[in-house]
């Protein structure tokens, strides 16, 4: 929940530039509010950079405020949308049965999800991650398209808490998560403290495919950092 529709503007001022030198094959994605997306569009037309929401409803029409549907996306550009979010899970009662709404929903509608699965503290410290995730993504992916799919890592315990999960271990999970899947070149990210001094690090490992970045992602010239990632 950051940048007003001018502070997006701005943003975008500072940073579309800095893709010039940008490997072609690398996909870049901005998953902005819902209030920003139209003038997103707008300023991203033309260019590289993909346009993504942060939530979709799984009907298409309906006494649902509050929500946002495929069709409301898909008219102003959006392809690609966050589903599960761990914040979505903790603060707003988001459960597997209704991610796995959304997925449907997403991909339906013609939008590419971004699946985040995770465990918290607690879970890890009581060696719970692999049953954690090996269960999220069972409930998750029921019936989900696994050719237009990005899942996301995002270990809870990792995000904005001070902790960070060191690269090789991020490596680990991402591994275990593709060998839980039918299709095992579904791109898959790591997000948890993503920053542009650890970025090369975490792109170095085999199994990551991209990350997903909160905090960092916020500054034109710390999000073209981790875009440009050696």
């Amino acid at each position: 929940m950051f940048k007003t529709q001018a502070e997006s503007e701005e943003f975008l001022r500072g940073f579309l530039p800095t893709l010039e030198e940008t490997p072609q094959e690398r996909e870049v994605v901005l998953c902005v509010p819902f209030t920003d997306l139209s003038v997103s569009s707008q300023n991203l037309h033309g260019s590289r950079v993909h346009l993504g929401a942060q939530n979709v409803h799984w009907e298409e029409i309906g006494a649902y405020t509050g929500e946002i549907s495929g069709p409301m996306l898909t008219e102003i550009g959006v392809r690609y949308v966050i589903v599960g979010h761990s914040e979505r899970r903790q603060y707003f009662g988001e459960t597997d049965q209704t991610v796995n709404l959304r997925l449907k929903a997403a991909q339906r509608y013609g939008l590419t999800p971004i699946l985040c699965v995770g465990e918290t503290k607690q879970q890890r410290d009581a060696l719970e991650t692999e049953s954690v995730i090996t269960d999220q993504l069972e409930k998750d992916l029921v019936d989900v398209d696994q050719k237009n799919l990005v899942i996301a890592y995002e270990p809870i315990w990792a995000i904005g808490t001070g902790y960070t999960c060191e690269a090789k271990e991020a490596n680990r999970v991402i591994g275990l998560i593709r060998s839980q899947l039918i299709n095992p070149n579904v791109p898959i990210q790591y997000g948890g403290s993503v920053k542009p001094n650890n970025i090369d690090e975490i792109m170095a490992q085999p199994e990551i495919d991209g990350v997903l970045v909160g905090g960092a992602s916020l500054e034109p010239a710390s999000f073209s950092r981790i875009v440009n990632y050696k």
